[in-house]
């Protein structure tokens, strides 16, 4: 029976939520590991699996040069604080100038990712690559930084910025979060990267938030949902998937760009991924390039597509 006691709750957060962090830097430990599990999971029956494969080693050889490389240099902590003073990101992409550090982390991973058994073209490219970086790496890897580089030289590329993406993540790592803001749509606070993909976390400070991810240094930013992260724009924004497939990566679209960004639904999934999911799911960039739409994101491993 009832015993007419009345239970009264703790009813003081009714109406409030903790503010979830602007910006959540990454963490190189284990950045990279993650990539490789998921892109290895996902590799087996998938139509692109010899490419996630090779994706997966490619994440295996970042994750074992992360931690066997000199000390990571940020640019002086004066520049850095005018650089956010005027709403610039301290790392900024465009006038970041290469280092010994930063050409040593593309050096050591072309070195080990170039001691997997690979196919003999790709084997061919990291030998050219290797020599290149020997005799003029500062260029080659400010070219691919600034996004100079020439179009025959693609794959060359794609693996500097893999070199660049260990640096980048490093150096992200050592800033304190708290003090990035906004710069712009679809430009990363730290670095001003575009956004490889926006995810929905289910993170219990952040439950159903939306955030972006830098496809260079791995800063997510966080971005109200239903906004286009291109433009800004909250009207005409459509979500767009395959139908009858699993409610876990879209494609955000725009009426006013005509642009879009693929959103990974990790709140339904953990072991979704920005980077590898957005991979995986080529087949939905194809078919949105053939409705006219251009897309946003900015993925390392999808460049030429």
């Amino acid at each position: 029976m009832p015993s007419g006691r009345r239970i009264v709750g703790d009813m003081t957060n009714i109406g409030e939520q903790a503010k979830p962090p602007f910006a959540v830097l990454p963490d190189p430990s284990s950045l990279f590991l993650a990539r490789a599990e998921r892109l290895s999971a996902l590799a087996p029956d998938h139509e692109l699996g010899p490419y996630l494969s090779f994706l997966a080693k490619l994440a295996t050889a970042q994750h074992e040069v992360a931690s066997d490389l000199p000390p990571a240099l940020l640019p002086p902590d004066d520049r850095m604080a005018r650089s956010l003073a005027h709403g610039m990101p301290p790392l900024s992409r465009a006038t970041i100038e290469p280092d010994d550090v930063m050409l040593a982390a593309v050096e050591r991973l072309v070195a080990r990712f170039g001691a997997v058994t690979l196919p003999s073209e790709t084997a061919t490219a990291i030998a050219a690559l290797r020599t290149g970086l020997r005799s003029d790496g500062h260029r080659l890897v400010g070219a691919a930084l600034k996004e100079a580089s020439p179009a025959q030289d693609l794959a060359q590329r794609v693996l500097i910025l893999a070199g660049l993406q260990v640096h980048f993540s490093r150096l992200a790592a050592m800033l304190d979060a708290n003090a990035l803001k906004p710069v712009a749509n679809a430009a990363c606070p730290t670095c001003g990267s575009p956004p490889m993909a926006s995810t929905v976390v289910g993170w219990p400070r952040a439950y159903n938030t939306r955030y972006c991810t830098c496809g260079l240094c791995g800063t997510m930013w966080n971005v109200i949902r239903v906004t286009c992260v291109l433009c800004g724009a909250t009207d005409g924004v459509s979500f767009r998937g395959f139908e009858g497939q699993p409610d876990t990566v879209k494609a955000e679209t725009c009426d006013t760009c005509r642009g879009y960004v693929k959103i990974v639904y990790q709140v339904n999934n953990t072991a979704l991924e920005p980077l590898c999911d957005d991979v995986a799911s080529l087949g939905l960039d194809m078919m949105l390039a053939d409705e006219g739409w251009k897309r946003g994101g900015e993925n390392p491993f999808l460049l030429g597509y």
